[in-house]
């Protein structure tokens, strides 16, 4: 347990903060946004101010992205049915699991559970 002579006196932590309060303020200032015509220093790059992108850009850009998104899904849907020769008992297994899905789902689609 800590005596009264060893805690610090409140008005000397009170006037020690007082002090440093010019200090912080300038700390917390330099990390604020720039002058507009400042020059700037290296920024990561979710910093930086946005560069406007030209219709044509834009719209290059979406195209192809497009194109990335439909040769995934193409890949996708080649990958469903792809005709790879399984194990009985996977196929086995993965009948049962369809048919307790379907099972299960109708019981969900019907009103059998209405509270």
């Amino acid at each position: 347990m800590s005596t009264p002579e060893e805690q610090p006196n409140a008005e000397e932590a009170l006037a020690r903060a007082r002090a440093a309060r010019a200090e912080m303020a300038a700390a917390l200032d330099e990390d604020q946004e720039p002058e507009a015509d400042a020059p700037v220093g290296w920024q990561p790059i979710w910093k930086r101010p946005r560069a406007p992108k030209s219709k044509t850009d834009k719209k290059k850009e979406l195209r192809k992205q497009r194109r990335r998104l439909q040769d995934a899904a193409k890949r996708r849907l080649a990958a469903g049915n792809s005709r790879r020769p399984r194990s009985r008992q996977s196929r086995i297994g993965n009948a049962a699991a369809r048919r307790d899905t379907r099972a299960l789902s109708r019981v969900w689609h019907s009103n059998a559970w209405l509270w």
